[in-house]
């Protein structure tokens, strides 16, 4: 009768250990469990437009993971994404490089990243206070410059940043935001790749174990001889190379930039995809590799109030109220892996 007990509390003991380190698994398997039932019936190329659509907020929502696992928050990461996008766009325009284009979007958003970092980091001013101000200033230029730059660097257009369709590269560009290996979507397959970086950066690297003490707890991050201005200096660069990633990801499949819409809310849909990947706001828990999961989901959500043809206008009370309700199961994870541990304790 004793073993009996004890198999079964091994058993809860498990089940409460699973839940509170891989809820973001079971949260993506019940949200794509609701869309195979409100969707006319899942196909393979139906999943792989999921991965496609994922694609570059997930890019971005692993750099926002980062430093939310810094106890810090970036909000400017969706103007971010039109001021180095339409930047991007003139860079092609002029040079008709890919490869060019791609440096300059990785460098740009190294530099809008360092900007934030060293405002939080070094000068230690509010990530939320920096971050709301800057989205408000690269919102701005991107608009501003889209205005002031030769038509002919925009691709001829008065409020938009297009890639011009008479350069010789532009096919091959656009091939590439669009492009499949083996059916599978060639953006999607980079966000698996980043995935796995960052999986292996924060979980086996003396950088990622910084990140995670610094999160962790400030004080005795910089007690054991961490300098934690320069991890989050570099956290916030960092999120801003992704962005740039995300930016030239985000050319490609589109062709083009619009300052007043590319990337709006995305600061929103960056840190929902971090909170239903179980990464916690309050810093020093998580794992990147929810963050996947966490981006996939919230990408299927949106695939679902499309599918129950809801009224747009509520369309985001929906996504607060699914966010809300995610960040109480996050919240609820310590408290059943307890309850579970107390079961446990009481039964033997």
């Amino acid at each position: 009768m004793e073993a009996k007990k004890g198999n079964g509390v091994d058993w809860m003991r498990i089940l409460g250990k699973a839940w509170s380190q891989y809820s973001f698994v079971f949260v993506f398997i019940i949200i794509f469990f609701v869309y195979s039932f409100t969707s006319n019936g899942l196909t393979w190329n139906g999943i792989m437009n999921i991965f496609r659509h994922s694609a570059v907020i997930g890019i971005i929502a692993l750099g926002m993971g980062t430093i939310c696992l810094t106890g810090e928050i970036d909000l400017s990461v969706g103007s971010m994404l039109a001021l180095v996008s339409g930047f991007s766009v003139v860079v092609f325009n002029m040079t008709d490089n890919i490869v060019l284009t791609l440096l300059f979007a990785l460098a740009f958003g190294a530099f809008c990243g360092l900007v934030n970092g060293l405002l939080v980091g070094g000068v230690k001013m509010p990530a939320f206070i920096v971050t709301l101000a800057t989205m408000l200033i690269y919102r701005s230029f991107a608009q501003y410059f889209c205005q002031r730059i030769d038509k002919a660097l925009i691709g001829g257009g008065s409020s938009v940043y297009k890639m011009a369709n008479d350069k010789g590269m532009y096919q091959a560009f656009y091939n590439f935001g669009n492009g499949k290996i083996a059916s599978v979507p060639l953006v999607g397959i980079i966000l698996l790749f980043m995935t796995a970086l960052f999986v292996y950066l924060t979980t086996s690297t003396k950088y990622g174990k910084k990140i995670y003490a610094v999160g962790s707890n400030q004080k005795g991050a910089a007690m054991s001889g961490i300098n934690t201005s320069l991890v989050k200096i570099s956290a916030f660069t960092i999120a801003g190379i992704l962005v740039g990633l995300g930016s030239f990801l985000w050319i490609g499949m589109n062709a083009s930039a619009d300052p007043a819409t590319t990337g709006n809310s995305y600061e929103m849909y960056a840190i929902a995809a971090v909170v239903l990947g179980g990464i916690s706001m309050s810093g020093g828990k998580g794992k990147c590799l929810g963050v996947l999961f966490g981006a996939m989901s919230y990408t299927i959500i949106d695939k679902i109030i499309v599918a129950l043809k809801m009224d747009s206008l509520i369309n985001d009370a929906i996504k607060g109220i699914i966010l809300i309700l995610v960040i109480l199961i996050q919240v609820a994870g310590p408290q059943i892996k307890e309850r579970f541990g107390n079961l446990g304790s009481r039964a033997s």
